[in-house]
This record gives C-alpha cells, sequence and structure tokens, in this order.
C-alpha cells in the first residue's frame, strides 16, 4: 500500500505529464476527461481522478501533494532519527551531566504538544518546506534520544561490549557488531510511526493554513479547499482524504508489524539453550 502511494508520487507525472497549477474553469468540479484514443484503442485523460473548484487536474495536484509530503516528512525522521541516536548513545556512553543535560532538554520538549511545536517553527520562520521540515525534526528527535539512550545503558553494560573493549576494539566496532543490531529492530519501527506522525502533522497545519502556502498543492490543503464543495462533487474531496487515510493507514500497520517481528524474534532467541 505505501510502495504504491510512494510509486505514484515518484512516477505519477512521468506516466501522465501535466501541470498541478494549470487551471480551466470551465471544467471546474467535473469528472474525469477523454482526450484522445491511443493506437491500441485505450482512452488517454488529462484528468484521470478529474478536476477541482479551480479546474486544477486532481490527478497531478495529487502526485505533487503526495511527493511534497513524503519528501518532508522522510527527510524529517532521517533528521530525526540520526540527531537522536546520537544524543542517546552519547547520553548512553557518557553519562553524568551530559546524560542528565540532554535527557532534560528531551523531557522538556516532550511536555510540550507536538503539533505546538511545529506551529510555532511555523509561525516564527517562513511557510515553507524547510520550516516544517526542522519543526518536524525537533518535535521527532525526542522519541529516538530515548530509545537509543535505554538500548545504549543495556547493551553497553553487557559482557560482550566489555570484553571487546579490553580486547582493544574501538566505539565503531561496538556500534556495528554490539549497539546496532540491537536497535535496529526498535529504530525502523520508530522511523515508520514517525513517517505517520510527520504526515498527520503536515496535513493538519496545512487544514488550518499554516503549513504549505497555497497555490502549492498540499494534502491537507487539498482537504480544506475542496470541503465547501463536498455536495456538488464527493469525489474531489474524496481524492485526498482517501489517499491520506491509506497513506497513514500503511505506515501505521507497517510499524505494528515491525514491532511483532522484533518481539517474535527476541523471544525465540531467549528460547534458544
Amino acid at each position: 500500500m505505501v510502495a504504491s502511494l510512494v510509486l505514484l508520487a515518484l512516477l505519477g507525472n512521468l506516466v501522465i505529464p501535466g501541470d498541478p497549477l494549470e487551471q480551466h474553469l470551465y471544467r471546474a468540479l467535473q469528472g474525469a476527461d477523454a482526450v484522445g484514443v491511443s493506437d491500441a484503442g485505450e482512452v488517454i485523460t488529462s484528468a484521470p481522478l478529474g478536476y477541482d473548484h479551480l479546474g486544477r487536474s486532481l490527478y497531478h495536484r495529487l502526485v505533487a501533494a503526495l511527493g511534497l509530503s513524503l519528501s518532508i516528512a522522510a527527510g524529517a525522521v532521517i533528521l530525526a532519527a540520526f540527531s537522536g541516536i546520537s544524543l542517546g548513545l552519547l547520553a548512553a556512553g557518557r553519562g553524568g551531566w551530559a546524560e542528565r543535560l540532554l535527557s532534560l532538554v528531551a523531557d522538556s520538549l516532550l511536555a510540550l504538544p507536538g503539533l505546538l511545536l511545529v506551529l510555532m517553527v511555523s509561525v516564527i520562520l517562513p511557510s515553507t518546506p524547510l520550516a516544517l521540515w526542522l519543526g518536524l525534526s525537533l518535535v521527532l528527535w525526542v522519541e529516538f534520544f530515548r530509545l537509543a539512550r535505554a538500548t545504549g545503558r543495556s547493551v553497553l553494560a553487557s559482557p560482550g561490549v566489555e570484553a571487546s573493549r579490553l580486547l582493544g576494539f574501538g566505539a565503531w566496532y561496538r556500534f556495528r557488531h554490539h549497539l546496532w543490531p540491537e536497535m535496529a529492530p526498535v529504530m525502523m519501527t520508530a522511523m515508520a510511526f514517525g513517517m505517520a506522525n510527520a504526515l498527520m502533522a503536515i496535513a493538519a497545519l496545512g487544514f488550518v493554513h499554516v503549513g504549505i502556502p497555497e497555490p502549492t498543492p498540499e494534502l491537507g490543503t487539498m482537504m480544506v479547499e475542496l470541503l465547501p464543495y463536498w455536495r456538488e462533487a464527493p469525489f474531489a474531496l474524496l481524492t485526498p482524504v482517501l489517499v491520506t487515510f491509506l497513506l497513514l493507514l500503511g505506515l501505521l500497520l507497517m510499524s505494528g508489524s515491525k514491532a511483532r517481528t522484533s518481539t517474535a524474534a527476541d523471544t525465540l532467541e531467549g528460547a534458544r539453550p
């Protein structure tokens, strides 16, 4: 499900080229239109999903909105994972004042609603993808930090890590052979869940007009634009709503599946004689 939507965002405009900002007011809120027939007898449409209230192709706006939302969310999760894991392992390895300071910052951010933090960054900085990217990263890194710190504490205190330290192996060896194998399943689950949270936040901010400014296509903005016309053209509003729902559902199912797989693997490992 998620892979299909990612492919749509990447290749959708190559399959059916078009401009998401081009307007045809005489086609406002109309369904899909046939503009020609191929040599194979297949009907070629320039707007396979119909048109919005300004006569813009819903298909091309959806493809552009998907690409923008996925790129912002993926960039925010990658930055948050890198910074959170790095700081979490630093806190677990150093301990002392470094751990207390980093934990204080993380707990302070965790006490505030995540959407409020993203909203504050979006208000302070211009409404651009960069502002959303930074705001989401500021919120998401805390979860990765807490997971990395907890895992790091447990693994670094194990006999295997102590033995590798006594044998003279460096920090990179300990990370690659001891820390990362234990952290990877948990972090993959956290990244899938973080992607879902980031996409939901982007859509929510767009819905209240503080996200990506118009006329740039974005899923939340598309919903609020088409909401007044839901009686005249329910298909137009259903398009971004359904795509957002399927994308979030797929990511949440993916995170749950990874968590169950990790738990089952740990159970089997613990059951070995």
